[in-house]
């Protein structure tokens, strides 16, 4: 996948990286980071998750794991790690 696709920076994603689930079954996982991007990209754009461009994976994986992250509370983690890691709001602005 293209680095222009991904809306963390490398520094982002390994602060975040602790925080996601890895008790995973079933089938082979998406790239968290591939993913992640996928939900940004909707929710920044406003796009319906059908319309998520495929790069970033199968859409129904991205709004599968948008809903179940924030069931389990991952997302708020996440944004925490993010916060508490300092540097210009524009870094820390999802």
């Amino acid at each position: 996948m293209d680095d222009h696709l991904f809306w963390l920076t490398d520094e982002q994603f390994v602060r975040l990286a602790s925080h996601l689930p890895t008790d995973t079954r079933g089938k082979a996982r998406v790239d968290d980071r591939r993913v992640i991007s996928g939900i940004i990209h909707v929710l920044k754009s406003g796009c319906r998750w059908v319309d998520a461009p495929s790069a970033y994976g199968p859409r129904k994986t991205l709004y599968n794991r948008f809903v179940r992250w924030g069931d389990k509370g991952i997302w708020q983690n996440i944004f925490h790690a993010l916060a508490s890691a300092g540097g210009p709001p524009a870094q820390v602005l999802i």
